[in-house]
């Protein structure tokens, strides 16, 4: 491990791999219900899309655990490489259209190369100290919310044009990532810190998981997550269905949402994480997080009954910091759960689970709007609440441990 500055200068130029990655996935954000529209009638448009975006997580799932493996045999750059690969031809797809079938063949292919996060949060493992890590995912973080701000904005004004342009333009960006990833961007894996073996175990998710399981932090860390991603799958698969059908908003007004969101982002990643931390626990600012996400569900399912868009800016703006503080200390606390040659594994396996909630959530949630919008938004309350109350006791339990020794 190198740390120091040549570390964080590479640290800095994945941050920036990370926007240009954020700017073009978030650029078709809005875009996809009435990309799903042209090809199926109005009322089955949300059903279109819980399979649209299970099928490139289900396709993720299955992949995720082969391409942790190769980064940890292989090394980190490969893996960067295929997978952005994968995604401009994936958004190349899904701008060429003329089909249903064309569509799904393009989130296929992304999702079976969908190697992106995991292997860039092995890369900042392999890349700093352990106490440095929550807040270099911050930083990481608050560069996928700078896209985040701009790729919805981009994606409204260009759907004026048409609405293949935006994923044309986001194939484009993907490919210059390609680019400043084969020519400009380190590797972070030495070959003397590599995996020897390549063998099928370690490309079985279910296998790693029961490896991970067998660690008491990383089996609660991944059950407090799957309620903390569940929620918030559930409120981002749905928002821009939940703004068109109960507020009848435009791409360009929930392009614009979307841009709060990216805002927010960056504050609270890359800003408000960092000062936090110099004062705060990581513990303590997970639970401000959760805390955040239960507060902005609730106002969400308020604006249900109180028609205002400021209590949905509201409900946008809670739910964004308290993702932005969380997601990064949950990920600090997953990574420095294991050994350093374990990271890979781990962070494929994470992704595999996230993955899982992908194809699972969506499904389940089209189901519960189905039968009354509202609904959907009191079940991911509850389960935002379950992933605070099951933190706090994973914090309350370790302040006990740490206190006895």
């Amino acid at each position: 491990m190198k740390i120091g500055g040549f570390a964080n200068g590479r640290l800095w130029l994945v941050a920036g791999v990370v926007l240009l990655n954020g700017i073009g996935m978030t650029i078709v954000f809005p875009l996809i219900p009435f990309l799903i529209g042209k090809y199926l009638p109005a009322s089955q448009v949300v059903v279109g899309m819980s399979v649209f975006a299970s099928v490139y997580a289900l396709c993720a799932f299955i992949a995720a655990p082969f391409l942790g493996a190769i980064s940890d045999r292989k090394g980190r750059k490969i893996v960067l490489v295929i997978s952005l690969l994968g995604s401009v031809a994936g958004y190349i797809l899904l701008g060429v259209g003329g089909a249903l079938w064309v569509l799904f063949l393009g989130r296929i292919i992304d999702g079976l190369t969908a190697g992106n996060i995991s292997t860039l949060f092995a890369y900042i493992a392999d890349s700093t100290k352990p106490a440095d890590r929550t807040k270099w995912f911050g930083y990481v973080g608050g560069a996928m919310g700078i896209g985040t701000m701009i790729g919805p904005a981009i994606g409204g004004a260009l759907s004026v044009i048409s609405i293949s342009a935006p994923f044309f333009v986001t194939a484009g960006i993907l490919a210059v990532c390609t680019f400043v990833t084969c020519f400009f961007l380190p590797e972070s894996l030495p070959p003397a810190n590599r995996s020897m073996i390549l063998s099928l175990k370690n490309l079985n998710m279910f296998i790693g998981l029961r490896d991970l399981f067998s660690i008491k932090n990383v089996k609660d860390l991944f059950l407090i997550g799957g309620f903390f991603y569940a929620s918030l799958e559930a409120y981002q698969f749905n928002f821009s269905i939940f703004a068109k059908d109960i507020y009848l908003w435009g791409p360009a007004v929930i392009g614009a949402m979307l841009s709060i969101a990216g805002i927010c982002d960056i504050g609270s990643r890359a800003l408000l994480l960092p000062l936090l931390l110099r004062k705060h626990s990581e513990e303590t600012i997970g639970t401000f997080g959760l805390l955040g996400l239960c507060a902005g569900l609730a106002c969400l399912l308020l604006s249900f009954f109180v028609s205002s868009i400021c209590l949905v800016a509201f409900a946008i703006i809670c739910i964004t910091f308290g993702e932005g503080l969380f997601d990064p200390t949950y990920n600090g606390r997953l990574s420095n759960s294991v050994k350093e040659v374990d990271q890979g594994k781990l962070q494929g396996v994470n992704q595999s689970l996230q993955s899982a909630y992908r194809v699972i959530v969506p499904i389940v949630a089209a189901t519960i709007y189905y039968f009354g919008s509202y609904i959907l938004y009191i079940v991911a309350t509850f389960a935002a609440m379950s992933a605070l109350a099951l933190f706090l006791k994973f914090r309350f339990r370790n302040l006990s441990g740490n206190k006895g020794q």
